[in-house]
C-alpha cells in the first residue's frame, strides 16, 4: 500500500538517482517549481533504471525479463498500485499532469531494441524509430511535467529529443562501439562506401567522419525544427526545455568544430560553460 511515508522515500530515491547522475538534465530541471521538478526526477529515474537494463550485464533473455517486469510495473502504476520506490513517486506527477502511459511503454520498446541484441548499423527508419522510443518519449513526458499547454508542444519535444539523441549519438560513437554497438544509420554509412556494420571495424575507416557529418546535418535540422516551434509556446514553462536545446546545440557545434578526427575524443562542455547557457537561457 502507497503510504505518504512510502512516497517521502520513493521521492528521495529519484532524487538521489538524478543528482547522482550529473546529467545536463539537472540544468534546467532546478528552475521547475517544486512539484513539476519532482516529476521530473521520478521520469528521469524511471529512464535511467530501465537504461541500465539495457546497457549492464545478462543475456538477452535476462534483459528482457527484466524490461517486461517494468512493463508490468507501470501497469501496476496507471492502476493506482505500484510496487517500486521510482513508480511510486511517479503516481502523484501521474495524476497531476496526466503523463501518457503509452510514452513510457515506448521507452521500454525502446530499450528491449537495445536489449534484444546489440544495434548495428540500423535502417533510417528503425534508427528514428529508436530515437523515437528513447528520446522522443522522454520529451512528450517532459512537456506534460513542464506545464507547456501549446499544442505545438508535442512535436517540439518529438523535434528536440531528436536532436538532442542524434548529438548524443555523435559525441559517444566511440564508447558505443566499445560496447559493440553502432548506431550509425546504414544509408549513411553506405552513402560513404562504408559496407561493414562491424562498430570497430567502421571506428578505424577514413570515411567515418563524412558520416557523422551527414548525421550532424540531420541533427542541424531537428534543432532548427524545435526551435521554430519553441518560439510558439510559453517561455516560463519551457525553460528547461530551453536550456537543453541550447546546451545540446553548443555541444554538436563542438564536435563539428573538431569534425570526429579523433573519434575517440569525449567531446563536453564545461561545467562554467553549462551554467552561463542555463542563465543566458533564462531570459
Amino acid at each position: 500500500m502507497t503510504t505518504a511515508a512510502t512516497i517521502e522515500t520513493a521521492q528521495a530515491h529519484v532524487r538521489e538517482v538524478a543528482t547522482r547522475s550529473g546529467s545536463s538534465f539537472l540544468w534546467g530541471m532546478r528552475l521547475l517549481p517544486r512539484p513539476r521538478r519532482e516529476a521530473m526526477y521520478a521520469i528521469y529515474a524511471f529512464c535511467r533504471e530501465v537504461d541500465d537494463i539495457a546497457d549492464e550485464g545478462g543475456t538477452p533473455a535476462e534483459k528482457q525479463q527484466a524490461l517486461a517486469a517494468w512493463r508490468e510495473e507501470i501497469e501496476r502504476l496507471y492502476a493506482g498500485a505500484p510496487s517500486r520506490p521510482t513508480a511510486e513517486a511517479l503516481l502523484g506527477p501521474l495524476r497531476d499532469y496526466g503523463l501518457p502511459k503509452e510514452e513510457f511503454l515506448a521507452v521500454i520498446d525502446g530499450m528491449e531494441m537495445d536489449a534484444r541484441e546489440d544495434i548495428r548499423a540500423p535502417s533510417l527508419a528503425d534508427f528514428r524509430l529508436y530515437c523515437r522510443r528513447v528520446a522522443g518519449a522522454v520529451g512528450v513526458l517532459s512537456v506534460h511535467a513542464f506545464g507547456a499547454t501549446e499544442p505545438e508542444a508535442r512535436e517540439l519535444a518529438l523535434a528536440e529529443g531528436d536532436a538532442l539523441q542524434f548529438t548524443n549519438i555523435l559525441r559517444d560513437v566511440a564508447e558505443d562501439a566499445g560496447r559493440g554497438r553502432l548506431y550509425l544509420p546504414r544509408e549513411l554509412l553506405q552513402r560513404h562506401g562504408i559496407e561493414s556494420t562491424d562498430p570497430m571495424t567502421v571506428l578505424a575507416d577514413p570515411r567515418l567522419p563524412a558520416v557523422c557529418r551527414d548525421l550532424a546535418a540531420l541533427a542541424e535540422a531537428r534543432f532548427a525544427e524545435a526551435e521554430r516551434l519553441m518560439a510558439r509556446c510559453a517561455r516560463g514553462p519551457m525553460r528547461p526545455a530551453r536550456i537543453m536545446l541550447a546546451m545540446y546545440r553548443r555541444l554538436l557545434t563542438r564536435l563539428q568544430q573538431n569534425d570526429w578526427q579523433d573519434i575517440t575524443l569525449r567531446v563536453s562542455l564545461p561545467k562554467a560553460e553549462k551554467l552561463w547557457v542555463a542563465l543566458r537561457s533564462c531570459f
